[in-house]
């Protein structure tokens, strides 16, 4: 039995103090409505994830006044965020009584001195030195951007300690000594505008990129696939196209087919590369480029296979075929275009290729020997100088990849959208994945994060992710989320963060612990959003928060004012009742869909596939009559509002019934209204089954129609039932305007 399930009392009043002091929730409320609180094992346990432990009350004393001291131990943050637009003050620590002049060097090299005002906290000794603070103006004139914070601190006296973090400028002649101390300061937009472009709303397509295939895809849908749908859909009128997690995945088999388990966020996965596109191919002798086709021949039979994907099959075909072309070597000014593209990713895509060729060779992670497990050792170096090749090999993949959708994004917007493509985050990544692997102090060691029971997932989620480390990521300047949304934007108008509550707060769940034995861990909202949003408004994108499930109004309403676009999805928008809301009272600033990836199309949702999939699964906790009878009233309801809004007639059609719930959904204020392509061909399957792994073929379904028949991006055009579909939102929307 593991040990933090023999006490599983409740917490004690001072480690609920340390709990709280870290970030950690002591109370939730539950998705019954009834305030719940954590163990005092699961605290414990989230507690020495942190770094700190509390197994007795005098650790816990101890620690209480470690947390209390660490501000004042330091004379700046490690990273300042603030906002555009907004005056705010900054403290700086430092030995009580000793000068200060603070400034700030801006990102194109000007200096900003900043203006003392007045700090009234009393001083207080930290290891025997008492301290004082002072603080500086930051003004609201401050251009939005990547600055830095610097601090002068002249002491007192000669025998004051210095302040953690500094160094000493060597003193003049006859002068005390002064010691610098630096810090990064973020300046945020306060308010992430809407693209003028996008007008006052707007409307889309969402599609799972790997299960929409064409008669030249390798099995799956990839990056000349999006472009193509992308194309047709900004003939339609569409003004994004959202698309699955890209992130990567194992370098070898098996792939894990989950995209919202990558191994890293920052880089995409291959998979999605259409190899007869790459420039180089084009220059390839008969010979190599028959090897091509050949690896093509292994696998184009499945484009036309209703049965679920095989991603390790797809991948062995296009590696033998890329591994011909990148041996074919690149022409002068090519092989410059992507020595730039490494030096510009830097250090982030040489260790992710390096991690990649690691698996190649060794397999995976848990597999290699004790010696490579720390990215930095001497060890990894002689491998790294062993495996060079291999390194190109990977590094070039994630050159491919990132050509091939600027060439989709650019298609996009030439096609009319006004966003183009809309990528999604995913919440995590994989324990044994690059990014834990390459940078394991940013993640939390002994915890996974997944979510608590909910009505949908009754015995909660445990998605088997680490979680960031909120200290690391403060004292790095959030680099790790920074460098993630960067590279991720690169060629997108919009970003979807999955689980957006995420920069608030994840549910911590400790190892041996069931999902429903975790804790809420804090992050600093202010920053982590702050920091997405400054990438954002570099990149001319919207951001969209997956904000479902058990949220707080009050985040709610704190996203809506920073500009980020909420999630609305028709299915759980209901009035206290138990009613559908009604449209109007949708919220404006929010994507809303009739549906998600995590039910089934809503041919089958109205079926009642939800029900009997988990019925067969095993997932249900409440007697199967029960969550039948609540579907058929959830039906019934939906279809009275249908008709109350004159959008269904007598004996509609299932086909009928689809487009009256995308009408009533345009009939929100939302600004933008998401169409769901399985909703348009017919599809009945559900992409993914929450709470299960091999029980389903999750995120392994391709698009087909109602009968089981594949349908491919070639002929979407001649689709009838997609046209229909396609049709009554643009009639919708035109008689909204």
């Amino acid at each position: 039995m593991n040990e933090f399930n023999d006490d599983l009392l409740p917490a004690s009043e001072s480690l609920k103090q340390l709990a709280e002091a870290h970030g950690v929730s002591t109370e939730y409320w539950d998705y019954h409505g009834n305030l719940a609180s954590p163990s005092s094992a699961t605290l414990r346990a989230v507690l020495a994830a942190l770094g700190v432990s509390a197994h007795s009350e005098e650790e816990i004393g101890r620690a209480l006044r470690e947390v209390e001291d660490a501000p004042w131990r330091q004379a700046l943050a490690p990273t300042v965020v603030t906002r555009g637009g907004v005056e705010s003050t900054v403290p700086v620590y430092v030995p009580d009584g000793a000068k200060v002049r603070a400034r700030v060097e801006l990102e194109n090299g000007d200096v900003r001195e900043l203006t003392q005002t007045e700090d009234w906290t009393v001083p207080r000794e930290v290891d025997g030195v008492k301290r004082g603070r002072a603080s500086f103006i930051l003004g609201a004139d401050l251009p939005l951007g990547w600055h830095r914070l610097i601090a002068e601190v002249s002491p007192g006296s000669t025998d004051q300690t210095a302040p953690q973090g500094a160094h000493a400028a060597p003193p003049a002649d006859g002068e005390a000594e002064t010691i610098t101390v630096t810090s990064a300061l973020a300046v945020t937009p306060n308010h992430l505008d809407l693209p003028e472009s996008l007008g006052d709303r707007g409307w889309g397509v969402m599609a799972q990129l790997y299960s929409t295939r064409s008669r030249g895809s390798w099995g799956t849908g990839d990056t000349d696939d999006l472009t193509e749908l992308a194309a047709f859909l900004g003939d339609q009128g569409a003004d994004f196209l959202l698309i699955n997690p890209l992130h990567a995945a194992e370098p070898v088999a098996p792939m894990t087919p989950s995209p919202y388990l990558p191994v890293t966020r920052r880089f995409v996965n291959p998979l999605y590369i259409r190899p007869e596109n790459i420039p180089e191919v084009a220059r390839l002798s008969g010979p190599k480029r028959s090897l091509v086709q050949w690896a093509f021949e292994e696998v184009k039979d499945s484009d036309l296979s209703a049965e679920p994907i095989d991603r390790d099959a797809v991948w062995k075909a296009k590696r033998e075929a890329l591994e011909v072309i990148f041996a074919a070597g690149r022409s002068y000014s090519r092989q410059r275009d992507f020595e730039r593209f490494r030096a510009e990713q830097g250090e982030g895509l040489e260790r992710f290729a390096l991690w990649s060729a690691l698996v190649e060779k060794h397999g995976p992670l848990q597999t290699w020997p004790a010696t490579l497990r720390e990215a930095d050792s001497a060890y990894v170096a002689n491998e790294a100088h062993q495996l060079a090749e291999r390194i190109d090999f990977f590094a070039w993949l994630q050159w491919i990849v990132d050509e091939q959708l600027a060439r989709a994004q650019a298609e996009a917007l030439a096609s009319g959208m006004s966003l183009g493509i809309m990528d999604d985050l995913a919440v995590g990544v994989h324990s044994q994945g690059a990014d834990a692997w390459s940078n394991p102090e940013a993640f939390a060691s002994g915890v996974t994060v997944g979510a608590p029971p909910d009505m949908y997932n009754q015995q909660g989620q445990n998605w088997s992710q680490p979680p960031w480390n909120p200290q690391y990521l403060a004292r790095t300047a959030y680099a790790p989320l920074r460098d993630m949304v960067r590279t991720v934007l690169r060629h997108a108008g919009a970003l979807r963060v999955d689980h957006v509550i995420g920069l608030f707060r994840l549910w911590w769940i400790p190892e041996g612990m069931g999902a429903d034995h975790g804790a809420y861990v804090r992050y600093d909202h202010e920053a982590m959003l702050g920091v997405v949003l400054l990438e954002a408004h570099r990149a001319g994108a919207v951001v969209i928060g997956e904000d479902l499930g058990t949220v707080e109004p009050w985040a709610r309403d704190y996203l809506a004012s920073r500009g980020v676009l909420g999630t609305s999805v028709l299915w759980f928008e209901k009035q206290h009742d138990g009613w559908p809301l009604q449209p109007q009272d949708y919220r404006r600033l929010a994507l809303s869909t009739v549906n998600t990836h995590d039910l089934p199309p809503t041919a089958g949702y109205l079926a009642d596939e939800h029900v009997d999939l988990r019925e067969r699964l095993g997932l249900l906790t409440e007697p199967i009559e029960q969550v039948r009878t609540e579907a058929r009233i959830e039906r019934d309801r939906m279809t009275a509002r249908l008709r109350e809004h004159g959008l269904l007639g007598d004996a509609p059609t299932e086909r009928q019934v689809v487009e009256a719930l995308h009408r009533y959904v345009v009939r929100t204020p939302s600004v933008l209204v998401g169409v769901a392509l399985v909703d348009g061909v017919g599809e009945r399957r559900a992409q993914n089954q929450p709470g299960t792994d091999q029980e389903y073929p999750n995120w392994r379904i391709p698009l087909a129609d109602g009968a089981g028949e594949v349908v491919l991006v070639d002929d979407l055009p001649e689709n009838a039932r997609l046209g229909s579909l396609l049709s009554a939102v643009r009639d919708e929307m035109a008689s909204r305007d």
